[in-house]
């Protein structure tokens, strides 16, 4: 999988595209960020160093932990997080983080439905990339329009 191109984007497009690129290089521990829509479709994703794997690497599909894989592990976990706060009479869900042995991973709602999902060293700074979570919601949430998602949506399916 190739990254996607911002040639021909809308401003709005790449400033998005920016302010991901923005929190993976900015923000110590971050391994990878992904926003998925609603439907679980992923819409951007800034995924350094894991996006040039060839088929001689033996990986067809791109390489385990990759964006597409993280934009499924965010969709599912938005899912059923969402379901139990259901269950338990809880109203929305605004942050799940699972931290594990080897590396977190963080998911939060943007304003839309979709969600912001981020893959993490295992020493990270929780609280940092919290914050800079809740920063790019705030800037991304109220542009994050259905023409906007259809636009990423599109780019995505091209880079594929």
């Amino acid at each position: 999988m190739t990254a996607p191109s911002t040639f021909g984007l809308s401003t709005e497009a790449r400033n998005l595209h920016w302010l991901l690129s923005n929190l993976v290089e900015e923000v110590p521990g971050v391994h990878s960020v992904t926003v998925v829509s609603s439907d679980g479709l992923m819409l951007l994703s800034s995924d350094p160093g894991r996006q040039t794997a060839t088929a001689t690497d033996g990986l067809q599909d791109g390489p385990r932990g990759s964006s597409a894989d993280l934009a499924t592990i965010v969709s599912g976990i938005g899912s059923l997080t969402i379901g139990a706060a259901k269950l338990m009479d809880g109203g929305g869900v605004k942050q799940t983080m699972v931290a594990m042995d080897e590396g977190s991973v963080f998911v939060m709602s943007i304003s839309d439905g979709s969600l912001l999902g981020v893959h993490a060293t295992p020493d990270c700074d929780m609280s940092v990339i919290a914050y800079h979570m809740a920063l790019f919601v705030g800037r991304a949430g109220h542009v994050l329009t259905p023409e906007l998602r259809s636009e990423l949506r599109k780019s995505m399916e091209s880079a594929q």
